[in-house]
């Protein structure tokens, strides 16, 4: 009994179980791409027009795209800490508009609720610091797996969550909004103090695990599509609803049992290495670096740091070496892909906020229109996958640039946007699969990118800038052109109705014209970020074409 005490403090005290925690944690973080399930309730409850709902959009992929306020609380307090304050912050946020949207409290003001949804969508940043880049401390050598493996789970959220509200609340998507609120808190909250960085070591098997928690959520993804398809078709029964969230639960928990043999192995070489004679163990202390070599190190450090940032801007280093945070931002490189991006990205934050109104001014019912969002998040799973795994295997093999990548992923997303523009039966469930495919593979393929071309010494920074770029896309195209658009049709039905605006509570707009003519522009627009990012693939085929980890291997020894 106590051996078995022993080993289950050490599982839930190992790596494997952090990877696991960290899992679910992330399998819960991805609530802003629900936004399109319940953004109707907030319409019609709150009397918004399409503008203001666009608005409220905005501000949700504001706070979940900047993340420097998590990256500077992770610098000085430990993870749990930083998970405890996101889960404060989902909580509070989502639970204020829940209380908005039933009317348990006042009618807030417009910026009220942009800011209850910005804070909320914020507590996505620090469930992707604690535990994402916690994982990848505890396993640098895998962090290309570990990030898409995680990306992806958060990719899976929507259509996860959409299980469980079936199940727990029926088809109130009111109720949506305050599972939202209680469950990634909750999770956080649990998880908490298993999230920690422990020491990194290398196990040989160690990609082979990850490929087996990838078939597992690959199958997971298969089977919430298979759910998503089977739920339109037949009508559901709340306790067949359950059942579907029964198994979705039980795959979850399925790394749990890799995570444990994993860490059963462990304890068992830990048992065999405490028997080592003395001598083995002493030869290893030998290994480590000693305090001198340490201030060796840090001297050197320190030399490199004395010259200010501001005086080498204009002395960029080649590409792939590290540049300083100025070199980057003011490179031509950095400044193509964020263009690449502010189109990209903006235009696929746009067509996910929009997909409620869009399946309503098409007819489709609102299960239908559930489906619909179920869809984008299972292919932002695969696209987040393939952006991963896919393009690094073309990288490795045919050195393919990996811009290239991002260039054939947003023309791909042009063909999803004018089949919203130009819709036939069905082809919105087509729509959703590119879109949210295309929308997922881009992100990855943007942080690799940033990683490659300007090295990993400023990463978590630049990356963090180089996100900034989809928000602002976002207001402009979903904002200032959208919501604009599809309000003018709005007004115009009315006028051909004889009513005028401030007879009705809310604009809606049915009918193929509602969206007809914003999606023409978003598809417009990501085929000029096409373009521009076939300008960076040119700027950069002599890099792609050269030994890119050449000085990573160096660095750590590799052969």
């Amino acid at each position: 009994m106590g051996d078995a005490c022993k080993f289950a403090l050490h599982a839930v005290d190992g790596r494997w179980f952090s990877v696991f925690a960290s899992f679910l944690i992330m399998a819960g973080a991805g609530a802003t791409y629900l936004f399109g399930t319940y953004s109707k309730d907030i319409k019609a409850t709150l009397g918004y027009d399409q503008t203001t709902l666009n608005l409220l959009g905005f501000f949700k992929d504001l706070g979940a795209n900047v993340g420097v306020l998590s990256g500077l609380l992770a610098e000085v307090t430990p993870t749990w800490f930083v998970l405890l304050v996101g889960s404060a912050m989902n909580f509070s946020g989502y639970f204020m508009i829940w209380l908005s949207v039933t009317q348990r409290i006042a009618r807030p003001a417009v910026w009220q609720m942009c800011l209850y949804i910005c804070i909320g969508a914020n507590s996505q940043n620090f469930a992707n610091t604690g535990a994402l880049v916690t994982c990848v401390k505890n396993f640098p050598e895998s962090r290309g797996v570990m990030l898409g493996m995680l990306k992806g789970f958060v990719g899976l959220s929507g259509a996860i969550f959409t299980q469980f509200y079936l199940a727990i609340y029926g088809t109130d998507s009111k109720s949506l909004i305050l599972l939202i609120a209680w469950l990634p808190a909750a999770l956080s909250v649990v998880f908490a103090y298993t999230v920690r960085e422990r020491k990194p070591e290398r196990q040989p098997n160690e990609l082979k695990v990850f490929y087996q928690f990838l078939i597992v959520s690959i199958i997971l993804a298969l089977f919430l599509m298979a759910m998503n398809i089977v739920e339109k078709l037949v009508d559901f029964s709340k306790a067949a609803y359950a059942g579907s969230a029964t198994v979705v639960c039980v795959m979850l928990f399925i790394p749990l049992i890799i995570a444990i043999k994993e860490d059963w192995i462990q304890w068992n070489l830990k048992h065999h290495e405490g028997m080592k004679p003395a001598t083995e163990a002493t030869a290893e202390k030998k290994l480590e670096i000693t305090p001198e070599v340490k201030s060796e190190i840090s001297r050197e450090q320190d030399e490199k740091v004395q010259k200010s940032c501001f005086l080498t801007i204009y002395n960029k280093p080649p590409r792939g070496e590290d540049y300083t945070i100025l070199q980057a931002l003011l490179s031509i490189d950095m400044l193509i892909l964020f263009a690449a991006t502010f189109c990209g990205l903006g235009a696929s934050l746009t067509a996910v906020d929009n997909l409620g109104q869009i399946g309503e001014s098409l007819g489709y019912p609102t299960k239908t229109i559930k489906s619909f969002v179920s869809l984008v998040s299972i292919w932002n799973f695969f696209g987040r996958v393939f952006a991963g795994f896919v393009s690094e295997s073309l990288l490795v093999r045919y050195k393919m640039p990996r811009p290239l990548m991002m260039t054939f992923v947003l023309l791909l997303a042009c063909v999803g946007y004018l089949l919203i523009a130009f819709p036939f039966s069905g082809s919105v469930y087509v729509a959703s699969v590119i879109t949210g495919f295309s929308f997922g593979a881009q992100l990855p393929l943007l942080f690799a990118i940033i990683s490659e071309l300007f090295g990993l010494k400023y990463y978590s920074t630049l990356f963090n800038c180089g996100q900034l770029a989809s928000p602002l896309g976002s207001y402009i195209l979903n904002v200032k052109v959208t919501g604009l658009l599809y309000d003018n049709e709005a007004v115009k039905e009315l006028a051909r109705k004889g009513m005028d605006r401030s007879a009705v509570k809310e604009l809606v707009c049915i009918g193929v014209q509602c969206f007809r003519l914003p999606f023409i522009i978003l598809s417009a627009v990501t085929f000029f970020g096409a373009l521009i990012s076939l300008i960076l693939v040119l700027r950069t085929r002599k890099f792609y074409s050269s030994d890119i980890y050449k000085k990573f291997r160096e660095i750590h020894g590799v052969n």
